[in-house]
This record gives C-alpha cells, sequence and structure tokens, in this order.
C-alpha cells in the first residue's frame, strides 16, 4: 500500500461524513496493511473473519 492510498483510507475512518460501511472497510485494509492477522482484525473491529478475508483480498 502506497503512502496516498493509506492517507485516502485514514482520512475517511477520520472523516464524519463518511459512510459507516466504508469507513469500516477503510478499518479492515489498514489493520491488514498494518500486518495484523485476520483473525486479530476481526476480534479487534467487532466483525466476521470472512468479512474481512473478503476486504483483505479485494
Amino acid at each position: 500500500m502506497t503512502d496516498a492510498q493509506r492517507a485516502v483510507l485514514e482520512g475517511w475512518v477520520r472523516r464524519r461524513t463518511t459512510a459507516q460501511a466504508l469507513a469500516q472497510r477503510s478499518r479492515i485494509v489498514l489493520e491488514c496493511a498494518d500486518g495484523h492477522s485476520i483473525m486479530e482484525v476481526s476480534r479487534r473491529l467487532r466483525v466476521s473473519a470472512d468479512t474481512v478475508r473478503t476486504w483483505r483480498r479485494r
């Protein structure tokens, strides 16, 4: 992930007007980019492991 991509995702997470689904997907991608496992991300963000797998692949 490039610095520019990371900046965009972090901006979506922080912005108040971002749709919650987009913010959640951004959090998942950022956590995975930081090297956390699928199970760890799913526990931290309280989403299913399948959801994390889907967004990690994309």
